[in-house]
C-alpha cells in the first residue's frame, strides 16, 4: 500500500514560521500533483496549495506571498514553508497526492491523504 506521513507542525507566535514535510511511502511509479490542504475547527478543508510534477505552483489567496510549496521528486516528498503565520492559520494541515502504482498489469492512479499536523499559531 502507499501512505503519507506528515511532519512539522507545532506551536508558534504570530509572525513566526514553520516547515511543513510530508513523505510518501510504499509501492509508488509515479506522483503527479502534491498538495497542502487545511481544515480550522468549525470550517470545511480547503486548499492551501498545490505543486505539479514539473513544479508548477498555485496558491490560495490567503496565503500568497506568504507560504511556499516545494517537492523533492526523488524522495517522493512536498514541502510547504509558512512564514509570517498569522492566528487565522491554525489548522490541521492535510498532505494529499495523485499517486500511480502497479495493479496486476494496470497502472492505477489513487488520490492519497496523510493523516494531518496540527499548526497552532499564537497572538
Amino acid at each position: 500500500q502507499v501512505q503519507l506521513v506528515e511532519s512539522g507542525g507545532g506551536l508558534v507566535q504570530a509572525g513566526g514560521s514553520l516547515r511543513l514535510s510530508c513523505a510518501a511511502s510504499g509501492s509508488i511509479f509515479s506522483i503527479n500533483d502534491m498538495a497542502w490542504y487545511r481544515q480550522a475547527p468549525g470550517k470545511q478543508r480547503e486548499l492551501v496549495a498545490i505543486i505539479t510534477s514539473v513544479g508548477r505552483t498555485t496558491y490560495a489567496g490567503s496565503v500568497k506571498g506568504r507560504f511556499t510549496i516545494s517537492r523533492d521528486n526523488a524522495k517522493n516528498t512536498v514541502y510547504l514553508q509558512m512564514n509570517g503565520l498569522k492566528p487565522e492559520d491554525t489548522a490541521v494541515y492535510y498532505c494529499n497526492a495523485n499517486i500511480g502504482r502497479w495493479i496486476l498489469a494496470d497502472l492505477k492512479f489513487l488520490e492519497v491523504w496523510g493523516q494531518g499536523t496540527l499548526v497552532t499559531v499564537s497572538s
